[in-house]
Parts: C-alpha cells; structure tokens; sequence
C-alpha cells in the first residue's frame, strides 16, 4: 500500500479495485469506522487491535455532514473530514481511509465486504446493522477515560 497518509485516502472506486486485487491475492480485510474527531488513545487501541484481524485495515470515516445527523453533539466536527482522515491515514495500523456520508457505512461494507468488521465496545453486534456485510464482528473493549466527548467537555472546563 501507499508510504504517505494522502496516498492512504482513497476514493470508493479506486478502494474497490484494490479490494477485488487483495481478494484475489488471498489477503484479509479488517473494516472499523468512526468519526475520530479528535484522536486518542482509545481509537488507536481500536485501531491495532483491528490490524490485528486481518492482513489490511480500511477505515471508513464519516462525512462532516453525516457526523451532524448522528447528534454528537454541537459544533461537532471539530476537524473537517480531510484532517480527520489524514490524522487517522498517518497511523501505521491503517491501509486504507475512505470517507461515507451515511450515519451508518452499511452501504460501504455491502460493497467493501470485509472479512471482519472491528468495533469498540460501545457497541454490541445487535447495534451494528451493518455486520451482515462483514465475515465476522470482532469488538475491542473501551479503554477508560477515553472519550472524544469527554476529551471536550474538559477542555470546556465542564468535568
């Protein structure tokens, strides 16, 4: 895969060129998503712990647009989507970046297929519509104290 963060971004079309190209090679494909507004220690664990399933990690990242209908919170995001997936690309753990626009990557993964899909333990398989689409479903326990919400209500002074 490419050296640069920028080269890890990729559009749909081009990403599944290279999963039909991987699939042939016979490599595995780990998928976890998230908005990963302001990185932390919490969304690199998840991150390792997903490379750790398969051969390639793709990440898919929700559009600014589509991190607004999940209701985060206001004002959320506090990055635009391409800082956002050049932070998370720049991680040695990630092969790939793709951004969606959906609240959920259900239509990704239908096309993407993973053989696993990662996520963390926030979420159970039952919360994951999308896991129909993916081989199986691994979820990475929480690390504590580690939140993107909770990261900015400290910096608001408001914990």
């Amino acid at each position: 895969m490419a050296n640069t963060s920028s080269a890890k971004i990729l559009p749909l079309k081009k990403l599944m060129t290279l999963r039909e190209l991987w699939r042939w090679e016979g490599r595995t494909v780990a998928f976890t998503n998230g908005v990963f507004d302001i990185l932390h220690a919490g969304h690199v664990k998840v991150l390792e712990e997903a490379k750790a399933q398969a051969d390639l990690l793709v990440v898919g990242i929700n559009s600014d647009s589509s991190v607004r209908l999940l209701s985060k919170a206001p004002g959320r995001p506090i990055n635009k989507w391409r800082d956002r997936a050049e932070v998370v690309a720049s991680l040695a753990s990630v092969d790939a970046v793709v951004g969606f626009a959906q609240e959920t990557p259900e239509r990704l993964m239908s096309r993407l297929r993973p053989d696993v899909q990662v996520k963390g333990g926030d979420y159970r398989p039952a919360d994951l519509p999308e896991a129909k689409h993916a081989g199986k479903v691994v979820i990475v326990p929480l690390k504590k104290g580690c939140s993107t919400t909770d990261l900015i209500k400290r910096l608001q002074g408001k914990r």
